[in-house]
């Protein structure tokens, strides 16, 4: 049987059994005419007034969007936004830029992710987390995490806050209040919200809100600087938008994750020997940062020592800002870094990822075909596997002609799960 795995812009098409399961989430036709249901969103809002109705002429607005390591629609949401917001002079309106900790997006990339109208006539914002200067410390959580987000968007009249959902690897879901904070935070909240402690903790984990220590604590540090409308839509696999939620942030993120788990979740009932993952293309496998969101969906159905195989392109490397890099590299086996990375006084930025890759590894072997070179692979502790087919081949014989197998080409878009493994 044939499979096609996207892999950057393009795709990898491998070979497996005939008895391996291929897991897709269920297709949702996408909306007939956009445009008019995200005017109709705006409009006819969940839990809020319509929004145009909220927003004066003469105010300040934010409107935060995604980064590019997001597949969110900015190029067609944003402009309709604004068509929406036809009343306010653009000189009153900015868009943040949610970067979290990542660096800033390029010119160029801004121009990719919302046009060159868009780019040459309203402010844009890269959001730094590190430049304390350009933060708001709004206090302090009952958890204690201290709250610092991006000062234009605290003296901002009305926010607006932008996204798309889909299942997160320790948050539950994407979108959301996550488009705040971390999108907005300053580096010592973004460290507070993805401590080891919470990222460690079983309930941090894909598809879940209720008692999710990660998101609960992401919703008590926003509700110190909450938004004023929120806009989250749900794509299929060519970022056409098949539903828009808007209105309160909460309210419609919650009917937006319920809308998706019913899609993007299957239960399982025994794990399977090799599973084979992506990080469904680009821009979400541009480097092994993210990819490791596409293992950590491998892992929650591969057996104690079976075998995961991402196939993600990581254009941008791993990338090479952060800590990423050298996190891997602070210890020479995923026991080590966890070991260090959960030491009480240990904090370093970006640790949360190699927590959970490092998890990941010790449950599993674990595979990589990138553009990486082999060396490069081997250092970030993962097994190259530059030849796809040949890599297949040698673990299919290895774990014998009646192995298990499963197959996410869509990666972390779609999360099955083994029955006797949800929390309780």
């Amino acid at each position: 049987m044939l499979v096609s795995i996207p892999y950057g812009s393009t795709t990898r098409v491998i070979s497996v059994p005939e008895d391996a399961v291929v897991f897709h989430s269920q297709p949702v036709p996408p909306l007939a005419d956009e445009r008019h249901a995200f005017q109709l969103a705006l409009r006819e809002p969940i839990a809020s007034a319509a929004l145009a109705s909220r927003v004066r002429a003469q105010d300040r607005v934010a409107i935060v969007i995604s980064d590019i390591t997001r597949p969110t629609p900015n190029e067609r949401i944003v402009p309709w936004l604004l068509e929406e917001l036809a009343h306010v002079p653009r000189s009153q309106i900015v868009i943040l830029n949610g970067t979290g900790s990542h660096r800033a997006n390029t010119r160029a990339e801004l121009i990719q992710m919302l046009g060159e109208e868009i780019v040459d006539t309203v402010e844009i914002v890269n959001h730094d987390a590190f430049a304390r200067q350009t933060l708001s410390y709004q206090g302090q959580t009952p958890a204690g995490v201290p709250v610092w987000v991006n000062r234009r968007y605290v003296e901002s009249d009305f926010t607006i806050v932008t996204g798309f959902i889909e299942p997160h690897f320790f948050a539950g879901f994407s979108g959301g209040p996550k488009g705040i904070l971390p999108g907005l935070a300053g580096i010592e909240t973004i460290q507070a919200l993805h401590s080891a402690a919470l990222i460690g903790d079983s309930h941090a984990t894909w598809a879940l809100l209720e008692n999710n220590p990660v998101q609960q604590n992401i919703r008590e540090a926003v509700s110190l600087c909450p938004p004023d409308f929120l806009v989250n839509v749900t794509l299929d696999q060519e970022r056409h938008i098949t539903n828009i939620f808007a209105g309160d942030y909460l309210a419609a993120h919650a009917r937006g994750c319920e809308a998706v788990a019913k899609l993007s979740t299957r239960a399982v009932e025994a794990p399977f020997d090799i599973v084979i993952t992506s990080n469904n293309g680009y821009p979400l496998d541009q480097n092994l940062y993210q990819t490791v969101k596409g293992m950590t969906a491998a892992a929650q159905i591969v057996r104690p020592g079976g075998a995961i195989v991402a196939v993600a392109e990581c254009r941008d490397g791993l990338p090479e800002h952060g800590n990423f890099k050298a996190l891997l590299q602070m210890r020479p086996t995923p026991a080590a870094l966890l070991e260090m990375i959960t030491a009480p006084a240990f904090r370093m930025n970006d640790q949360w990822q190699v927590q959970k890759q490092a998890l990941v590894q010790l449950q599993a072997d674990v595979y990589l075909h990138s553009s990486l070179t082999d060396d490069v692979v081997r250092a970030a502790q993962l097994l190259p596997a530059t030849d796809l087919s040949a890599t297949l081949e040698q673990l299919f014989q290895k774990y014998g002609p009646h192995a298990r197998i499963a197959v996410l080409p869509e990666g972390p878009v779609m999360v099955p799960y083994l029955l006797k493994a949800l929390p309780v």
